[in-house]
């Protein structure tokens, strides 16, 4: 357990792209540059996809663009098709991202299509990015439970997992959509998506609905997972699970990664700072337990 975990920061994307309140371009771009100084080098900063289905993700070739001032960072972005690949391209992409779902009900419910349909949108796009020079990053949505189809089998999420390697990604990141898994069944899933793929090669992209996110990223480690999607301030949602929470939270799983004696290298006190600026433009506080803590305790010891 003392390995190096890499936690990949889904903030402003994940998790802004399902917050109500809009964020402009600027205060975006501010976002991800205050996660970089808190030690977060990789960090998904957008999506390039209609602003008509996600107002919250527009402009996202203008936030691209703003941080590619910063060194020694890693920056990607969501595309759903040839269409946003060519705008990312054209913003200065390097990592792109593309997504599908191991249940047929959230396919069709989320992006109008089937999950064969969405997978032949993407071969040209993991086709040209190929002959581009460009990594393309895998997700797979509702690997522990769909808010349709109910209970996903781990031989559905192995299977997407091994189209999504096969037609090129590096990585592939598998995400409990919804936040209803449990550690045993977190342990099933890796276990057999595991079987298929290195696991060097797969990240835990968890959210925290029932609170689980955190014992299933610990299962998860002990199935020899090394990456971890995380959102700071627990940001983000699911439009189609009603009650669904955000990305589990990145303070959160800092807080136990250097209570494991992992070392993050993310600076707790900036994160700190980070995660209230964006919770007072979304005007709510962090829903993390860890900035709740480290909140109430500085409200105390400052008298005030």
């Amino acid at each position: 357990m003392s390995d190096q975990v890499k936690i990949i920061e889904m903030g402003p994307r994940d998790g802004l792209q399902n917050e109500k309140t809009p964020v402009s371009v600027a205060a975006r771009i501010a976002f991800v540059e205050a996660l970089v100084a808190a030690g977060l080098n990789t960090v998904e900063v957008g999506a390039f996809v209609s602003p008509k289905a996600i107002p919250q993700m527009a402009s996202s070739d203008q936030v691209l663009c703003g941080v590619s001032h910063i060194r020694d960072a890693e920056f990607h972005v969501l595309v759903p098709n040839e269409k946003g690949y060519d705008a990312a391209r054209a913003a200065g992409a390097r990592v792109v991202s593309v997504f599908a779902a191991a249940s047929e009900g959230f396919s069709r419910a989320n992006i109008n299509c089937s999950i064969d349909s969405a997978i032949e949108r993407f071969k040209p796009v993991l086709a040209r990015a190929k002959a581009d020079g460009v990594k393309v990053r895998g997700y797979v949505s509702c690997v522990l439970g769909c808010p349709f189809d109910g209970e996903i089998k781990p031989k559905a999420v192995a299977d997407l997992a091994v189209t999504l390697w096969e037609l090129g990604c590096y990585e592939i990141s598998l995400g409990d959509t919804i936040g209803v898994g449990t550690p045993l069944k977190a342990r099933e899933m890796l276990r057999a998506v595991g079987a298929e793929l290195p696991v060097a090669n797969l990240a835990m992209h968890f959210h925290d609905t029932y609170g689980q996110a955190l014992a299933n990223l610990y299962a998860g480690m002990e199935e020899g997972v090394r990456v971890i999607d995380a959102a700071a301030g627990g940001l983000g949602g699911c439009p189609y699970a009603p009650g669904a929470t955000g990305n589990v939270a990145t303070e959160d799983v800092a807080y136990m990664l250097e209570g494991m004696g992992v070392t993050t290298g993310i600076d707790m006190d900036k994160l700190l700072a980070t995660t209230n600026e964006v919770a007072t433009l979304l005007g709510r506080p962090p829903v993390g337990r860890v900035a709740s803590a480290l909140n109430a305790k500085r409200k105390r010891l400052g008298g005030s």
